[in-house]
Formats: structure tokens, sequence, C-alpha cells
């Protein structure tokens, strides 16, 4: 019966979550090129004004797109991301000195995501041996006759996800492309939020469809934002 109880409690509002965030904290976020990255809460943390975020996902997203809007608005000291390229502003915040950008090959991120949400320390790759950007000051290892550079776990603060569907309890269904890195992210936070086009009643989503087990969530939000995939895919 308590069980019952705490399951409707995660679904809340926009205006009750402010307390999550502050300056300095760390935030992971789902999506790629800004198709699944949370809108809403994007923009919350927008009117927040907080700053010197670290943000830890695939990419800087575009100028006014995504995370891209944070990085824009210079509210992150720090990023962990695969590449840059499609939001000129970091390129140039991280010429300036102005932002911290750690490169991470995007199936290494991934794989370091997944690591945190499991509880794993790090993993073992042999990805990035020959390259300074990517190797830096990093450990290496050696097991049998191949050496690997030991890439820390990444875990967050608050891990922020944008999915099609979700239940009461949280159980989280993704659409199409919007999937890639959130079911990752949702795993790695502290407090993980996810942002949703739809809340359907206990029992409404098919087990075969569930991607995110609701375990892993802990407030829902209902999404009032626009859908990026949906203007991608009228282009």
């Amino acid at each position: 019966m308590v069980l019952i109880q705490n399951t409707f409690q995660k679904i809340c509002h926009l205006t009750d979550l402010k307390h999550l965030f502050e300056d300095g904290m760390s935030i992971m976020f789902g999506g790629f090129g800004g198709i699944g990255t949370p809108p809403g809460l994007v923009n919350l943390i927008l009117e927040l004004a907080i700053k010197d975020l670290t943000l830890i996902g695939n990419d800087t997203g575009f100028p006014h797109i995504g995370i891209g809007k944070l990085v824009t608005e210079k509210r992150a000291k720090r990023i962990i991301a695969s590449h840059i390229g499609s939001n000129p502003n970091a390129g140039r915040y991280m010429t300036t000195g102005e932002l911290e950008v750690e490169f991470s090959p995007q199936g290494t991120l991934v794989e370091r995501m997944r690591a945190g949400g499991m509880g794993l320390g790090g993993i073992l790759t042999d990805i990035g041996l020959d390259e300074e950007i990517v190797k830096r000051d990093k450990q290496t290892i050696s097991l049998g006759e191949k050496t690997f550079l030991v890439e820390t776990a990444l875990t967050a603060d608050v891990s922020i996800v944008y999915a099609k569907k979700a239940d009461p309890f949280g159980n989280l269904v993704y659409d199409k492309s919007a999937r890639n890195t959130n079911p990752l992210a949702a795993m790695a936070g502290a407090v993980t939020i996810a942002e949703v086009k739809e809340i359907l009643p206990l029992g409404a989503l098919s087990p075969e469809e569930i991607v995110t087990p609701g375990v892993f969530v802990d407030y829902i939000v209902e999404s009032k934002g626009v859908d990026w995939q949906w203007v991608w895919e009228q282009k």
C-alpha cells in the first residue's frame, strides 16, 4: 500500500522541481542534436538562472535547440560530450577558455554513462590510445598483451530525460530516435526527472514497450515544450 501511494507522488509540476537545481551541480541529459532532450526542463533551468554547471551528454545541441540553449547562455562551465560541432557557441567558448570541454568518443561516452548507471567504477577501452585529446592524463592498464585506457564511469546530481509515454510509477516508453541516450541518462542520475508527452494510468503500458523501468525515475512532468523530433521529421 505504501508503494502505491509513493508511486503517485512522482507526478508533479515543473515548479515543484526548483529545489533540485543549484549552482555548480552536474546535470546529465538525454538527446542527440536536440532530439530527445526535455525542452521544458531545459527552459526551467534557464529560468532559474543557475550557473557553473557540468553538463554530461552526447553533444551541445544547436545554439537555440536542446541543451544548446544552456551552453549559449553560458550557464555551463564544463561539458563532457562526444562532439560540439553543431553548436558554434560551444566551440567559441572553448577557444576563449569560458567552457571546459572533455571529449569522449561516442561509444566510450555511452558506455561510461551505462557504467555509472550500473554502479561500476569505469570501463576499459583501447579507443583513443593514440589520440592525445582523448588520452590526456588517463590511466592505462595492461591485460594479457593489450593495453587499455581506464575511462571513469559517469554519474550526475540530476539526470533529465524525455519520453513519449509514462505511467505513474515512471515506466518510460521512448519515441523512435528520441530513445538515443535517454535510457542511459535515466539510470545514471542521483535524481532522475522524466519529461513526458503523455502520462497514462498504471497498467496501460505493455511490458514489451517499456524501456526504462520506473525504479530509475524519481519525478515525472508532462511536457508542454516543442517536440523537436516532430520538427525534424517535417523537414
